[in-house]
């Protein structure tokens, strides 16, 4: 596989048996080094944001979930009837 770069772009040559899920996975990542590349972020503050995020998402979905389906420890989300320690 040969990469070239253009005087704005990188192309990559890609087989189309390639499964698209993957594809989209890797342009996802693509994209999010391209708009982060600048960007200098303190680990802590990436800590922070994440925790908060996760708060606010188990918040919004906790009374969505039964018991019977899913733990309802707050981080969780996982599929088993039992309370995570």
């Amino acid at each position: 596989m040969l990469i070239e770069r253009t005087g704005k772009e990188i192309i990559i040559p890609l087989r189309s048996s390639l499964d698209t899920e993957d594809l989209q996975d890797f342009l996802n990542y693509a994209r999010y080094k391209e708009l982060t590349s600048d960007l200098k972020v303190d680990q802590k503050e990436v800590d922070k944001l994440t925790t908060k995020i996760n708060n606010i998402r188990w918040t919004k979905n906790r009374n969505n979930l039964s018991s019977e389906d899913y733990c309802r420890h707050k981080y969780c989300f996982q599929r088993h009837s039992k309370l995570c320690r």
